[in-house]
């Protein structure tokens, strides 16, 4: 069967994988009402297209944080993928590389900084959770900045896990043949059976739980890459994230995965990018499945968005070329909606050219949504 969307890898992963590891990828936080949400919300906004624009020509490239990129569609830092296929974030690297777009590694990846970099080129994010022995977190990041990588993406949603009661029930753990392979010299690689799950007591064991924002100063002081900070959904964090020189912010909810009933991420985008008031850029992660999900985030304020489980899911499909086809399908979805909409830059996509649920009414009598 020819796959035509995003949406249809996950089934084929559901298929492909063993039971505890597509429940770890798929699953939320206790009643997963967030998890719906990331996706429904964007239905909650339509299009308001201009007609009879020249769009022989459209221009989907950005830069994020000075790095140029082919569109505005990232890789988000997603765990483990050597449970989903052998080549794990090895194929991911490679296929983002081969997009033109960027790669955000987790601090938990299956695969470690400098492996990751021996891929060959390209632009790298890594996404840090911050131990409680900062020795570690230290070292961590000295290794991804000697491994060529441009920007720390700093995790600030996890003082501890989220309840994913999927995990419970499936006693979560790292298969055995396989490490979280950046802390491997530091014994903190294996993740131990336990009696609920087994990274949630890896969690309890080792992140640091009394993080807060003079760590985000302290990070600065121990690197000169850019800080982004991933997991914000208000203004008045938003605030506190410009004013502690994050160098961009990441609304996030982690995939649904921490807090339940937090508002989907493309609801929480507009506070966000409005606090922030254009002193530094906001991306927007957790939901996007079409291009056209890319363009309603950008039409809200966004500099980029991030995709995560989709990337997962078409990695336990098709490897690497599953990957290359996601970012294909979202690419030409996204140019076909700017056509659509008479877009032809990332520039020209406006906030009137979407209406959502939550506006007021337009004084030019439209009717209500």
């Amino acid at each position: 069967m020819e796959i035509t969307n995003v949406s249809e890898y996950e089934a084929i992963a559901k298929q492909k994988l063993p039971k505890m590891v597509f429940d770890y990828y798929a699953s939320g936080a206790e009643d997963q009402w967030t998890l719906a949400e990331n996706r429904n919300a964007f239905s909650k906004i339509l299009f308001r297209p201009r007609i009879l624009i020249d769009v022989s020509h459209i221009d989907m490239t950005t830069t994020v944080l000075g790095f140029k990129i082919s569109m505005p569609i990232m890789i988000a830092p997603t765990a483990m993928q050597k449970m989903a296929h052998p080549e794990g974030e090895y194929a991911t690297a490679r296929a983002a590389s081969a997009a033109g777009t960027i790669m955000t590694l987790s601090s938990w990846a299956t695969s470690s900084v400098e492996e990751v970099a021996s891929t060959g080129p390209g632009v790298r994010f890594f996404q840090l959770y911050v131990y409680k022995d900062r020795h570690v977190v230290a070292q961590l990041v000295r290794r991804a900045e000697r491994a060529g990588f441009k920007a720390i993406a700093l995790t600030v949603d996890t003082p501890r896990l989220g309840r994913r009661e999927a995990d419970i029930k499936n006693r979560f753990t790292l298969p055995p043949f396989l490490t979280l392979k950046n802390f491997e010299g530091l014994d903190l690689g294996k993740m131990d059976e336990a009696a609920d799950s087994g990274l949630a007591s890896y969690v309890a064991g080792q992140i640091d739980r009394s993080l807060s924002w003079k760590d985000v100063q302290w990070l600065q002081t121990i690197t000169k890459l850019p800080i982004l900070v991933k997991g914000v959904l208000t203004a008045e964090d938003a605030r506190l994230a410009v004013q502690a020189g994050a160098a961009g912010i990441i609304v996030s909810n982690h995939g649904a995965r921490q807090l339940d009933y937090v508002p989907s991420t493309i609801m929480a985008l507009e506070e966000v990018v409005k606090a922030a008031q254009g002193r530094i850029p906001v991306f927007l992660d957790g939901g996007v499945r079409r291009g056209t999900d890319v363009f309603k985030a950008l039409a809200l304020g966004a500099s980029g968005i991030f995709i995560g489980r989709p990337v997962v899911f078409s990695l336990a499909a098709e490897g690497e070329a599953g990957i290359r086809k996601v970012l294909q399908m979202l690419r030409e979805e996204f140019e076909l909606t700017m056509a659509l909409s008479g877009c032809r830059s990332l520039k020209e996509i406006t906030r009137d050219h979407i209406a959502a649920e939550w506006d007021t009414p337009r004084p030019r009598h439209l009717p209500r949504l």
